[in-house]
């Protein structure tokens, strides 16, 4: 149980389901539009994600579900995870909770020995692309994606990674 007004970031539990689909549904649907590959991933969180080694971060404020990020293990040759599905909802945007979940999601993928992390986006999400780049990812060149909606890939070698760009 959490004190009144207090953040935490706590691992995916079945209690968080519904939030981790709604809180991505919600920004998927303002910007774009939700692809075969995000009800996998929403609908199946504990197939799609956790059974296969990946986590999910959740940031609970005041006992709710106000954001989730998670890490799913790479078929892309020469990441081990993904930083996907990351949503914030829109009431605590500006909080610091997107970054927070960055950072938590980061040392998750480095405990499990994760050398690089990767993520695809969009250009048209502006303040997500800055956390990221805040975070330390890079664009890359000439990635592709399963993504029609997505027009950047990024990503974060664990092994040179500036520790202050955490901070």
């Amino acid at each position: 149980m959490t004190e009144p007004n207090t953040l935490s970031i706590v691992p995916f539990s079945d209690i968080h389901k519904d939030a981790f689909k709604a809180l991505n549904e919600a920004w998927i649907t303002k910007y774009f539009k939700m692809e075969k590959m995000d009800y996998a991933s929403l609908d199946h969180p504990k197939e799609y994600i956790l059974d296969k080694g990946g986590y999910i971060a959740v940031a609970v404020l005041d006992s709710q579900a106000v954001g989730v990020c998670a890490l799913i293990p790479s078929q892309k040759e020469g990441y081990d995870f993904e930083l996907a599905k990351m949503g914030v909802s829109e009431h605590v945007q500006g909080m610091g909770i997107g970054k927070l979940l960055g950072q938590h999601i980061i040392e998750k993928a480095t405990e499990m020995g994760a050398k690089k992390l990767y993520l695809e986006s969009n250009r048209v999400l502006g303040p997500a692309l800055s956390l990221y780049q805040k975070l330390g990812f890079k664009e890359m060149v000439g990635a592709t994606s399963p993504y029609e909606r997505s027009d950047i890939q990024m990503e974060l070698d664990l092994r040179s990674s500036d520790e202050s760009s955490l901070s």
